[in-house]
């Protein structure tokens, strides 16, 4: 297990990174630059020492690999009808004059395929150092790896502070890479024997510059240096296969951690996927006894194990596995999975799609394993998880409790240890309440970053995917996994936004500003869910965060808009035209009564627009709220629900338990906000039933607070989540 942090020998002084935020950075270790007949070449180069770079590399890469640490490979190169290529590019050096060297552009035809272009064979890595599943590849169109590409948002969202940096050529690309981020705010280390360029003198003129004056842009250090810290946290096999002998190693037993670094881990040193479906498959059968409302389509354990053995085919290597290898996961049932019926809990509108889900594709791409879909509350509507006509499921800490909705089995699924994480959606907070009660965390990225495509709409404008998993770190990875533009989801977000700059050092690092709702807005909750936000605002403060003040009014403003507006006419729109007329009796009669109390108001097109000019107005004020400045917050914190109800409770008065449970979340898709729940902490309170507890009639409960954050801040909300889910940890 690597320690926190780890202090390389470098110029001008020792270089200290921490491993949890540290990546690899692979520069352009292409064919076109590094083998005979490439682009190099062409123009005049001498290939001897980018040829010298690339053991040095692999061993780094081989390292980082094998000890977790992330990697990202770029390529430059452009588009095949070269719209992404500057004119200076093609012709500045060719219209030289006498110019006898640069006979051939970039576009032209080499002997690899037309010289860097994307999807020839030029272009792409050398064999030696091709990258594996879960490693990210960045295609640049110029020299410096950032400039119109993804890769700040990449690795931001890896929590990324510190790179590595290895590749070619040292004077163009490498040296462009390490001073763009720098720009940004990373800490950089440049390894002398993995890069090289095409002239001698340039690279050592070059990485002098890099940590010339105190270290100007970063950090230069040895290979070996690096390797003979980090060599000490390799794994057996590794080692053995490097000439170190080591005991034969047997495959593990498999010990139950479902986090997914603990799965990975296993799985390398032998675990077969097939171990873990046989044994998770009799902890869900024994649980289903406990509570048959969890699931409405559970795969057979047949096909699991099937799934599993061919993940043992598709992925012989050990070390080369993808990031999701083997982690069984769920999915809510108004996501689609080819061939599985989707009901929304709602089975006259249950249909059999022929495609899956975006969202699905993405995960079961990096080897994940399905298990089988969960309940909800019917059409996706609600925050109790107690409209299914398929049950009602239960707190995992209290069978008298509610679950929380509408994402209800994903969350009880993620509590009880049946799955690692779930797939889920949320438009009011359905991805945030059940987590609270459940004890898990609950992750609501900005709207439009994760494709909706193939999710049964509740309210289309509104609605996102989201994720449940047992911890912060697991969110953020299956997240990774899935965020992406989607040119065929309408209301996906293609530009990139203007990204504050990395906090790599000093007390920047792990500072921020937070607000909180006012006391008037907190007196919804009960007495105990107040004290315990108490003690989560002072757990913050201890983080390094400082409370500002700030106007609650955008966000009350924009919960109430949700369903005393005509928003909520949307969730008619995603039903078949006429649809409740003719099958009112399908619907959960609260569901029922909601539908027709809506209807009932014959809201107008003026209306609408109206309030579509409200939500536009509270989003600019919130955005103004979410500002760098010293008046405004990184984060707005707030409990994720005001209390924790019984099953009876909301039982005897439905609608009205549920729209105060969205006291806190019904603003966040109104107003484009990121949110991740996260468990604050438990309490203790007189069991409804003597019998649940062993504790003097006591009942354990959760509690947990939702970080929200402006619109695709979704990696500093999720760091600040993490730190919080390890100091309490601690504590």
């Amino acid at each position: 297990m690597l320690p926190p942090t780890v202090t390389v020998g470098a110029r001008p002084y020792a270089f200290t990174f921490p491993p949890r935020h540290t990546a690899l950075l692979v520069i352009d270790m292409q064919r076109d630059f590094l083998l005979p007949g490439g682009f190099g070449e062409i123009q005049g180069a001498d290939l001897t020492a980018v040829q010298a770079s690339v053991a040095p590399t692999k061993e780094v890469l081989d390292l980082f690999r094998d000890v977790g640490l992330q990697v990202v490979h770029t390529r430059e190169g452009h588009l095949p009808d070269l719209s992404d290529c500057p004119s200076s590019k093609l012709h500045r050096q060719a219209a030289m004059p006498g110019n006898e060297q640069h006979k051939l552009v970039i576009g032209d035809r080499g002997p690899m395929g037309r010289l860097l272009i994307r999807g020839e064979y030029g272009h792409d890595i050398v064999d030696e150092l091709q990258p594996i599943p879960g490693e990210l590849v960045i295609d640049k169109p110029g020299k410096g790896a950032f400039w119109n590409t993804r890769l700040m948002e990449q690795l931001n969202a890896r929590s990324i502070t510190h790179l590595i940096v290895t590749g070619v050529t040292t004077e163009c690309c490498f040296a462009t890479t390490i001073r763009e981020a720098n720009d940004r705010g990373f800490e950089c280390c440049g390894l002398v024997e993995a890069t090289a360029g095409y002239n001698p003198s340039f690279k050592t003129s070059s990485l002098a510059m890099i940590y010339w004056s105190q270290g100007l842009f970063g950090f230069v250090a040895n290979v070996q240096s690096l390797c003979d810290v980090l060599s000490t946290y390799q794994s057996n096999q590794l080692r053995s296969s490097k000439g170190v002998d080591t005991p034969p190693q047997t495959p593990p037993l498999w010990s139950g951690d479902l986090r997914v670094k603990a799965l990975q881990s296993d799985y390398r040193r032998g675990l077969s996927p097939v171990t873990v479906v046989e044994t998770l498959y009799e902890k869900i059968e024994a649980y289903q006894k406990a509570d048959p409302a969890v699931w409405i389509q559970l795969q057979p354990k047949a096909e699991i194990i099937n799934s599993a053995s061919a993940l043992l085919e598709r992925f012989p290597n050990k070390r080369t596995l993808p990031p999701l290898y083997g982690v069984p996961f769920s999915v809510k049932d108004s996501i689609d999975i080819a061939g599985i019926a989707t009901t929304t809990a709602c089975p006259p509108l249950a249909f059999m799609p022929s495609k899956s889900a975006i969202v699905y594709q993405r995960v079961i791409e990096q080897g994940a394993l399905f298990i089988g879909k969960t309940n909800l509350d019917q059409l996706a509507t609600g925050l109790t998880g107690c409209r299914s006509p398929f049950g009602i499921p239960r707190s995992v800490f209290s069978k008298k409790h509610i679950s929380g909705g509408s994402s209800s089995g994903n969350a009880v699924s993620v509590g009880a240890g049946l799955v690692s994480f779930s797939l889920a959606t949320d438009t009011a907070g359905s991805g945030r309440v059940p987590a609270a009660f459940n004890g898990v965390v609950g992750f609501k990225p900005t709207r439009g970053t994760v494709s909706f495509e193939g999710v049964t709409p509740a309210c289309l404008s509104l609605d996102c995917c989201s994720f449940m998993a047992g911890n912060v770190d697991d969110a953020r990875m299956v997240w990774s996994a899935c965020e992406g533009y989607d040119g065929n989801d309408r209301y996906a977000k293609p530009t990139p936004p203007l990204l504050r700059p990395v906090n790599a050092l000093g007390p920047q690092s792990t500072s921020f500003k937070f607000g909180i709702p006012p006391p008037e807005a907190l007196a919804i909750c009960s007495q105990i869910y107040r004290e315990q936000f108490s003690k989560a605002v002072t757990h913050l403060q201890k983080l390094g965060g400082v409370l500002n003040p700030i106007d609650w009014s955008p966000f009350e403003k924009a919960g109430n808009l949700l369903y005393e507006g005509t928003f909520v006419s949307e969730r008619l729109a995603s039903l078949p035209d006429n649809w409740i007329q003719s099958n009112r009796e399908h619907l959960h009669p609260v569901i029922r009564e909601i539908f027709e109390t809506v209807e009932a108001r014959n809201s107008s097109a003026v209306q609408a627009y109206r309030d579509l000019q409200a939500k536009a107005i509270l989003t600019r004020q919130a955005e103004n709220v979410f500002n760098s400045s010293s008046d405004g917050i990184s984060i707005l914190v707030v409990p994720t629900a005001p209390m924790h109800w019984t099953v009876e409770e909301v039982l005897a008065d439905p609608i009205k338990k549920n729209a105060a449970l969205g006291t806190f979340t019904h603003m966040g898709n109104v107003l484009d906000l990121t949110g991740v729940a996260v468990p604050a902490g438990t309490y203790e309170i007189d069991s409804p039933d003597t019998e649940e507890s062993a504790n003097a009639g006591k009942v354990s409960l959760p509690f947990g607070v939702t970080l929200l954050g402006g619109s695709r801040t979704d990696a500093q909300v999720l760091e600040i989540a993490r730190r919080l889910e390890e100091y309490l940890q601690v504590q």
